[in-house]
């Protein structure tokens, strides 16, 4: 699988979840060369440029990829697909998450996802921590 030098997709996660923080750094941490996504907060100017109105009224707070293909991938498709363009390891996860119905895998997703909240605390900005080279990658 080839991935471009300079990514199109985007994850779009909430910057109020500190889960979706450490998703986030996870993502970056597995993808050291930054080739596989770019980062932006829902509540930020990227996520505004990138996804109209109409679009955004109806999405979820939670992590959103914006495919180079201009596909919004949401629940557990995003992770999927996160997952899919990560190492052979996570890449084999992601295949086998196929193997699920999408509606179970939703079903849990959106269980977690009610209870996210409750399991990591809220960060003191839209940012998650991450060393100095890896912010390059975010937008606001």
């Amino acid at each position: 699988m080839t991935v471009s030098a300079s990514p199109t997709e985007h994850i779009f996660y909430d910057g109020d979840c500190g889960v979706c923080h450490w998703s986030v750094g996870f993502v970056a941490r597995h993808d050291p060369r930054g080739e596989a996504f770019r980062f932006a907060p829902l509540d930020g100017e990227a996520f505004s440029r990138v996804v109209l109105a109409d679009e955004r009224r109806d999405l979820p707070d939670s992590m959103i990829v914006h495919t180079e293909e201009g596909e919004l991938l949401l629940r557990s498709d995003a992770v999927r697909h996160i997952l899919s363009r990560l190492g052979l390891f996570w890449r084999s996860m992601g295949c086998l998450m196929v193997l699920v119905p999408r509606s179970v895998r939703d079903w849990f997703y959106d269980r977690f996802a009610e209870r996210r909240h409750r399991l990591a605390q809220r960060p003191d900005g839209t940012c998650p921590f991450l060393p100095p080279e890896l912010r390059q990658r975010f937008d606001p």
